[in-house]
């Protein structure tokens, strides 16, 4: 990821920044893209797959037209085959915020990918990395399996065990990296200590209307081509992509591809996970009490721009 704007330490470090979050489908986007049409804003995606180049129908990136309207930062930065460093992100989008603050810009984090929008906006410690020590243990995970590998977790970190799903593979690689490389590794995220000034601004959709949401989002990529985008990611080796090929749909129409499954039979699945993500979101988001929630069926954009007002100026 390369450097776009000013260090992050600048002297403009307590100019606020708002965070648009909620769950996918809320409307996030839409709400950051409204705030241009009143204010002076830059757009700092959040969201991890959004960074990928190729991938921009199944993660509902923002257009090419809207991307003019205002600038956006964040996006098109790896290439599938590369897996995602939440520490560089961090850096990266710090660095973005500064220069926008730095233009007389109001930085606008959007995304539903929580421990990214943590590890921008909070003081939070990323524990350390190395593909080495993780391809080892991914090899383990496929030799022994997660319950197996999870019972040596509990044996070294019996707290970060206890908080881990026995069938969460992913999650384990990475406490037993973090395990081997520091000696130890706590699961669960400290209390949020602010980075800088953020007004937390929230979409929270009734249920039933993010389901709908939900399903119209999934037929329309259909019909905006994402089974040509996911073959054309397929000859790029999005199967086996260490974080792309998990991003959310995209199994489902590797699955149609391979004809594993139906047309339409891919689209209810999508769906399925779709949701499962939306309410796993949900649950995270529902538990940060900074986040400010907007009425998502009336006017979120002038309510969001009366909390942007009370914003607290900096010279």
């Amino acid at each position: 990821m390369v450097s776009v704007a000013p260090s992050p330490d600048h002297e403009t470090t307590h100019t606020p920044v708002v965070a648009v979050v909620g769950a996918t489908a809320s409307g996030k986007s839409a709400l950051a893209l409204a705030l241009a049409e009143s204010l002076p804003i830059g757009i700092v995606n959040a969201d991890a797959m959004q960074l990928y180049r190729g991938m921009d129908i199944g993660t509902a990136k923002p257009t090419t037209a809207e991307r003019r309207r205002v600038p956006h930062y964040g996006l098109d930065l790896l290439e599938i085959s590369q897996a995602a460093s939440v520490a560089q992100f961090r850096q990266y989008a710090r660095t973005c915020i500064a220069g926008l603050a730095d233009q007389g810009r109001l930085p606008v984090v959007v995304g539903g990918s929580a421990l990214y929008l943590r590890a921008v906006l909070d003081q939070l410690d990323i524990p350390p990395t190395d593909p080495q020590v993780r391809e080892r243990w991914n090899l383990q995970l496929k030799l022994r399996g997660s319950a197996d590998l999870h019972e040596e977790l509990r044996a070294v970190a019996p707290q970060a065990a206890a908080e881990i799903d026995p069938r969460n593979g992913r999650r384990i690689v990475r406490a037993m990296e973090v395990v081997e490389l520091t000696g130890s590794f706590t699961a669960r995220l400290p209390e949020p200590v602010s980075w800088r000034p953020t007004l937390w601004l929230g979409l929270r959709p009734e249920r039933a209307d993010l389901d709908i949401r939900i399903s119209q989002r999934v037929e329309h990529m259909w019909q905006e081509g994402l089974v040509a985008e996911v073959a054309r990611l397929q000859q790029q080796g999005l199967a086996h992509a260490p974080t792309a090929s998990r991003a959310v749909g995209y199994q489902q129409v590797l699955e149609f591809l391979a004809g594993e499954v139906t047309a339409a039979d891919a689209k209810v699945n999508m769906v399925a996970v779709t949701k499962k993500l939306a309410r796993r979101q949900e649950r995270t988001f529902r538990a940060n009490t900074r986040i400010q929630w907007l009425d998502s069926s009336s006017d979120p954009q002038t309510e969001a721009l009366e909390r942007i007002a009370n914003l607290p100026r900096v010279e």
